[in-house]
């Protein structure tokens, strides 16, 4: 029995020998490959056209990105076209939410490591346009950004108050109240146009506890009377 079993352990050690000497000679392209035919198993997968074109897209996008955040895109006024796609997954995609939702984190808990006075002057300021809620539908309608801002269309788009509250933000708000934080709201919506549409836009999104909306209002000033003309144009600028 002794004997049996070392020549059955001998002829598997024969066997191992075996393959890996082939190996060696068959330039490791694997058994039963053929040496100087390509390995099926080890091949180059080469992306159709389209799919090159959509890498070469995200690879700008995100440089381009990276220059505007880093303020060194100069006068730009859209996004390029070529980034539609790459705005449009970052912001419904998922990734947008997440990296609020971490932001919402860091701030939380910062929030909670501050001992707040009696006095009630700890306050927090949000601003409300993608802050608070977002214009996500509105810019959709304008390819995310790829076709120019459209003061009179945005304006209309606010009057609907249809804003959806930004993933998370409530939560924030909620929290620092909580805290016995007061909260500002500010804006550059006019106040005389969007100043209801605003409030019940907050309101039904669940923002209603905050001390003050702070909105921008026009003061329409009446120039004096009997300005030399070049004085009146010098006049009419600064206060523009």
């Amino acid at each position: 029995m002794i004997i049996k079993a070392m020549v059955q352990r001998a002829r598997v050690m024969l066997i191992f020998l075996f393959l890996a000497s082939f190996s060696k000679t068959s330039g490791g392209v694997g058994v039963g490959v053929e040496v100087g035919k390509p390995n099926f198993w080890r091949r180059e997968i080469i992306p159709p056209p389209q799919a090159r074109q959509a890498a070469e897209n995200a690879a700008y996008c995100l440089s381009w990105r990276l220059g505007v955040e880093a303020n060194n895109v100069r006068w730009w006024r859209t996004v390029p076209g070529q980034c539609l796609r790459y705005v449009e997954t970052y912001m419904i995609g998922g990734q947008y939410e997440r990296d609020v939702g971490l932001i919402v984190d860091q701030i939380t808990s910062y929030a909670a490591e501050i001992t707040v006075s009696d006095d009630g002057l700890d306050a927090w300021i949000f601003d409300v346009d993608d802050t608070c809620i977002s214009n996500v539908f509105y810019y959709r309608g304008k390819r995310y950004g790829c076709d120019p801002y459209d003061p009179s269309g945005f304006k209309a788009w606010a009057k609907i108050g249809g804003c959806p509250a930004v993933p998370g933000m409530l939560d924030l708000f909620n929290k620092l109240i909580e805290f016995r934080f007061k909260v500002f709201l500010v804006t550059g919506r006019d106040e005389e146009t969007l100043g209801q549409p605003t409030i019940d836009n907050l309101h039904n999104q669940g923002f209603q506890d905050y001390e003050r909306l702070i909105m921008r209002y026009c003061v329409k000033v009446k120039p004096p009377d009997r300005l030399p003309h070049n004085m009146l144009r010098q006049y009419t600028s600064v206060m523009a």
